[in-house]
């Protein structure tokens, strides 16, 4: 059966290098739960990341490693309307939990930045690691699924994965192991995000 294909392109113009088609997919043969799920708890993800940078630039935008920050939210905000199409595209709702998500996210940036640049890279560190660790665990549920079926999805969430593990080790390059307690820090920010995918997955 013949595929429709198109690049993704993000709002900048500019391609991703993904290339979703109009195939099986989106029919019948997909599991619905585990689509929304993950499509649901992404979204929430990728969508508290965006809140986190526009506070870390809020606080630090003027200074030396503000356009470091720039660059890994402009990733994120491409990750973001990746999944606000599939949202549609699936007819997935989204988390009731977003309005929340939004404060804190944008909280913990601020929050974060008001550390300095080391705590603003630390929580970059940690949040870029958590969400790393989920793509993984979804893309093995995808792969021991069907990896054929859901191969779109698969290219999405691995393409992302590995921009987040960049984001993770430009963190480490520019100094979040020096923050304050860092591996307090660390610890906290991951136990929080291992509640919000919890939550989001679920509502």
């Amino acid at each position: 059966m013949a595929h429709l294909c198109r690049d993704v392109t993000a709002a900048s113009g500019r391609r991703i290098g993904v290339r979703l088609c109009s195939s099986g997919m989106v029919a019948d043969n997909i599991n619905r739960a585990t689509v929304h799920r993950i499509l649901r708890v992404d979204h929430a993800g990728e969508y508290g990341a965006n809140r986190i940078y526009a506070g870390q630039m809020a606080v630090l935008g003027r200074s030396s490693v503000g356009p470091v920050i720039q660059k890994m939210w402009d990733q994120e905000k491409d990750h973001l309307k990746k999944f606000n199409e599939l949202m549609v595209t699936f007819r997935v709702r989204p988390t009731i939990l977003m309005p929340f998500w939004n404060v804190v996210g944008f909280a913990l940036g601020a929050g974060t930045a008001l550390l300095g640049k080391e705590g603003a890279m630390a929580c970059t560190v940690a949040v870029e690691e958590s969400i790393a660790r989920h793509y993984n665990n979804q893309i093995r549920t995808l792969m021991e699924e069907d990896p054929e079926k859901y191969e779109e999805l698969l290219q999405v969430i691995k393409k992302f994965r590995d921009e987040e593990l960049e984001h993770h080790d430009t963190g480490l390059e520019h100094d979040a192991e020096l923050a304050p307690a860092y591996a307090v820090l660390k610890r906290v920010i991951q136990a929080g995000c291992s509640t919000a995918i919890y939550l989001s997955e679920r509502f």
